[in-house]
C-alpha cells in the first residue's frame, strides 16, 4: 500500500479567512440600504453550489426597489475588504500541519482558484510562501474548480500520484475537484461554507485542529486498507 506523500491546500477559506470578510463587507452595504443579505445566500456563491450568476448589486437593487451607485460602492467596499484581510492571521491548525508535514518529509502545495497575485501575496504576508513546494492557481490553468486540473497539475509537478496525496478544502466545489482528480478529500468548512453540503467529501472535520496530521494520514491509509 502506497504511502502518503503529499498534502494540498485549498487556499481562500482554509489557510486565510477571506469569505467571511468578504461577505461582512457586502452585508455592511446591504444594511446601510436598508437590506439583508443571508449568509446562506452568499455560501452558496462562494461553494459554488450554482448562483454563479449572482450579482450583488442586482440583487442589493431587487431588494432595495432603487438603483445603487455601484461604483462607489465597488471602491467603499474594496477597500474595507482589503482592510480587513489584511489584518487577518492564518486559521487555527495550518501552522501545526505545516510543522507536522515537514517533520514528516511530505510535500506541500496551494492548489487555489484565485488569482496568482492574490494568493502568493498572501502567502508572502503571513510568511508561509517558502514552506510550500508548489503554488498553482487560477493563472496556471484552463479550468479552476470544480475541474480538477489545478490538482492534477499541482501533483504532476510534485511527481506524486492521487493516491499518495490528501486535499484539504473548504467548499463544495473544492472537494469535487478533489473527487475528479481521484485524491482523498477532507472538508474543513468555515463560518460561510459550513452550511452547504460536503457530503461528497470522503472525511469531514470542524477544524484542522480537530485530528493531527499524524491521525489523518493514519485514518486515510486504514480506510485504505
Amino acid at each position: 500500500m502506497a504511502k502518503i506523500r503529499a498534502l494540498l491546500f485549498d487556499f481562500d477559506g482554509l489557510i486565510l479567512d477571506t469569505e467571511l470578510p468578504d461577505y461582512e463587507s457586502w452585508q455592511e452595504v446591504y444594511r446601510a440600504h436598508g437590506c439583508e443579505l443571508p449568509i446562506e445566500t452568499w455560501g452558496q456563491i462562494v461553494g459554488g453550489n450554482g448562483a454563479t450568476d449572482f450579482d450583488p448589486y442586482t440583487y442589493l437593487e431587487h431588494l432595495s426597489g432603487k438603483p445603487v451607485d455601484r461604483e462607489e460602492i465597488w471602491v467603499n467596499r474594496r477597500q474595507k475588504y482589503l482592510s480587513n484581510i489584511s489584518e487577518q492571521p492564518v486559521l487555527p491548525g495550518v501552522i501545526d500541519y505545516l510543522d507536522a508535514a515537514e517533520d514528516l518529509g511530505l510535500l506541500l502545495a496551494v492548489a487555489s482558484s484565485s488569482p496568482e497575485n492574490w494568493v502568493r501575496g498572501h502567502l508572502a504576508r503571513l510568511g508561509l510562501y517558502d514552506r510550500f513546494d508548489v503554488v498553482k492557481t487560477a493563472d496556471d490553468v484552463q479550468r479552476t474548480k470544480p475541474d480538477p486540473e489545478l490538482y492534477t497539475l499541482a501533483m504532476a509537478e510534485l511527481g506524486v500520484a492521487p493516491h499518495e496525496a490528501i486535499v484539504l478544502e473548504d467548499s463544495p466545489n473544492g472537494v469535487l475537484a478533489a473527487n475528479a482528480a481521484g485524491v482523498f478529500a477532507v472538508a474543513i468548512p468555515n463560518q460561510v461554507t459550513g452550511q452547504l453540503t460536503l457530503d461528497h467529501a470522503d472525511l469531514r472535520l470542524p477544524s484542522l485542529d480537530a485530528m493531527s496530521l499524524v491521525e489523518l494520514i493514519a485514518h486515510v491509509e486504514a480506510r485504505r486498507a
